[in-house]
């Protein structure tokens, strides 16, 4: 009984133990099944967590603002975004058509717009210089750029703009600033410019900066000066005597200007010399103060800069339609420098030296005045409306090339210099619309085809009897020591232009020391046959000279003569007359010691001939015909009535 007792008590524990187990092992896999559901429903959960991307436009221009989203000009292209959540609108500041052609900061959040932060601050004022740094305004003084400001040019087509496209000396200009920074240029508008900025070099052009200024006036005058906001005037008699230094007291800001108390009035700078003797001013002079001494700048009226530019550039002599096509050219050239200053750091748009148009070096002439106010406001526009770069030169050897002579990016657009003979053929052949039979621009390209032409005279060219029209230097000993020197001289001014042979491949290197010159010859001509490319052999390497204007420069000892063709003789120490010549070189056993060239011309060869032009007026043809031989399919408006 007890056994059987026993029995059962050990299988009623088996049978516990046993169901245990069971709702273990049930537990534990409820629990793994539960672990993995939870895995599995984690794996999907972290891919959809999304980290937002966020993008701020800095100083954007909004072109257009609606309910459906922006539209933003930024580094030059259009884009147009989506608001994330169109409560954006409701909620906003601002209204949307006060939104529109602002400067703003607009935060994407996933490519859809989240905030605009608007640049509502604005000023305005005539601009007086500018650099990569900062801007000089009038009643302002000298802001800083932001690290991100943007320039906009708004008005015709929108496209983008730096300081370097201001127009100095006028207001055309708004200004948003950003905790007193300038963070965006609005070029607002263009209209037809009167006034000039002209940066006058120290006597005798030694260079741009004056240590002290000596002025007076013919007239009472005005000098202004102070800090901007507190400008101080002070005014001087007719004939008062002023010097100011660097250390003056004027000098509380950075700026003095001084103004003739009547419009015909006239500042002499008595610091400076001219071949004039003392220079005389109309308009303002103003002084700018810098590390390195005073900066002189005249503003003063186009038209009567020009007085001034027109009797140092051509002889008042010349007949009246030569000095008229000269005062369009000259009027042209300032204008277009006008709309790109030469030196937006002081803010003046062209120097009185031959680095732009000569100006005030020769007394005004009643002939040259008399050119410009016939002329007033010409200029000459290409066929696509901009103003054709009118380059001038003395006189032609009978051909002119093309603006390809300065090796620039731009030159291959400016199709209206064209290479061709400067002769009465010529001229009667456009006028009348024919097409010339022959290529000259071409053919003289052609060493032997340009040799026959230079070597001899032609009565049919404009400058037959003028004494540059032929001319001849001989270098009977050739200095290898300024040979080289000059090399390495024009190589520092440009060094892809003055290029060495390696390997038979000419490359950019400094020159090296040569005993001896075995060969020189001109390897290319330009359009019209102007000397493009001379090569030097040397003891030691080969050199290419590229330009006219670098072969000028080297193929001049410093010494020897140029004798022009009434056989007078002119001292050339630095530059030949032209690159239009042939070369005759001297030999002792292989070496060169020595070479002649012929040639002809006086300048660069492109554009207008003055010369040429004063033998085609003298023969009657009107400022008119001359331009538009020169510069073909340009035309003459008057500046201050085109639409």
């Amino acid at each position: 009984m007890d056994g059987h007792k026993g029995q059962r008590m050990r299988l009623k524990l088996f049978i516990c133990a046993l169901g245990l187990l069971l709702l273990l092992i049930l537990l534990l896999g409820r629990l793994m099944v539960a672990l993995t559901r939870q895995g599995k429903s984690k794996e999907p959960e972290s891919e959809s967590i999304h980290i937002p991307v966020v993008e701020v436009l800095k100083n954007v221009w909004l072109m257009e603002v609606d309910e459906n989203g922006i539209m933003v000009f930024k580094d030059g292209e259009e884009k147009h975004y989506a608001y994330e959540d169109k409560q954006f609108l409701v909620d906003y500041e601002y209204p949307l058509d006060y939104v529109r052609e602002q400067v703003a900061d607009v935060i994407l959040t996933d490519e859809k717009v989240t905030e605009l932060q608007l640049k509502t601050d604005k000023i305005n004022g005539k601009i007086l210089g500018a650099d990569e740094s900062g801007i000089q305004v009038e009643g302002y003084g000298r802001l800083e750029f932001a690290e991100d400001y943007k320039g906009y040019r708004i008005y015709q087509t929108l496209s983008m703009c730096t300081y370097r496209d201001i127009y100095f000396g006028y207001d055309f200009v708004d200004l948003v600033l950003e905790k007193g920074q300038v963070c965006a240029l609005l070029m607002a508008k263009e209209e037809a410019m009167e006034t000039i900025r002209v940066l006058i070099n120290a006597s005798d052009y030694a260079g741009e900066v004056h240590e002290t200024v000596t002025l007076t006036a013919d007239t009472d005058f005005t000098i202004s000066y102070g800090i901007d906001g507190e400008i101080k005037q002070e005014v001087h008699g007719a004939g008062d005597v002023i010097t100011i230094d660097g250390k003056s007291g004027y000098f509380e800001g950075d700026r003095i200007v001084v103004t003739p108390n009547v419009l015909t009035g006239k500042i002499a700078l008595e610091s400076v010399h001219r071949s004039q003797g003392t220079p005389k001013y109309r308009g303002s002079i103003e002084l700018f103060r810098t590390d390195e001494g005073i900066i002189v700048i005249n503003e003063v009226l186009l038209e009567e800069y020009l007085y001034c530019v027109l009797p140092s550039e051509m002889p008042a002599s010349y007949p009246d339609e030569a000095l008229k096509a000269q005062a369009v050219c000259a009027r042209t050239y300032a204008y277009s420098h006008m709309r790109k200053a030469g030196y937006p750091q002081y803010g003046a748009h062209v120097d009185d030296s031959t680095s732009y148009q000569v100006y005030n070096n020769i007394l005004e002439q009643e002939s040259t005045t008399t050119a410009v106010k016939e002329t007033y406001g010409q200029l000459l526009f290409t066929d696509e409306g901009e103003c054709a770069e009118t380059f001038y030169y003395s006189t032609s050897c009978g051909m002119g090339s093309d603006a390809n002579v300065w090796k620039t990016e731009s030159a291959a657009a400016v199709n209206y210099l064209t290479a061709k003979g400067i002769n009465q053929n010529e001229m009667f052949a456009r006028l009348e619309g024919l097409e010339t039979e022959r290529k000259f621009g071409e053919e003289m390209q052609e060493e032997e085809v340009f040799r026959q032409f230079i070597t001899r005279k032609h009565a049919e060219d404009f400058e037959v009897e003028e004494n540059w029209y032929r001319w001849s230097y001989q270098v009977k000993n050739i200095d290898v020591a300024h040979l080289r020197a000059v090399l390495q001289k024009r190589y520092e001014a440009n060094e892809k232009l003055i290029l060495t042979q390696k390997n038979g491949e000419y490359i950019s290197r400094e020159i090296g020391d040569f005993a001896t010159v075995q060969d020189i010859y001109v390897a290319k001509r330009g359009a019209g046959g102007v000397a493009d490319e001379l090569v030097i052999e040397t003891d030691e390497d080969i050199y290419k000279v590229i330009t006219e204007h670098n072969i000028r420069w080297v193929l001049d000892d410093g010494t020897s003569p140029v004798i022009c063709q009434n056989g007078k003789a002119a001292e050339f120490p630095n530059l030949l007359p032209s690159a239009f010549f042939v070369i005759d070189i001297g030999r002792e056993r292989e070496s060169v010691v020595g070479y002649t060239l012929t040639g002809g011309g006086y300048g660069h060869g492109a554009g207008m001939s003055q010369n040429a032009a004063k033998s085609m007026a003298l023969k009657g043809y009107t400022v008119g015909e001359i331009l538009c031989f020169f510069y073909e399919n340009c035309s003459v408006e008057n500046i201050y009535e085109r639409e």
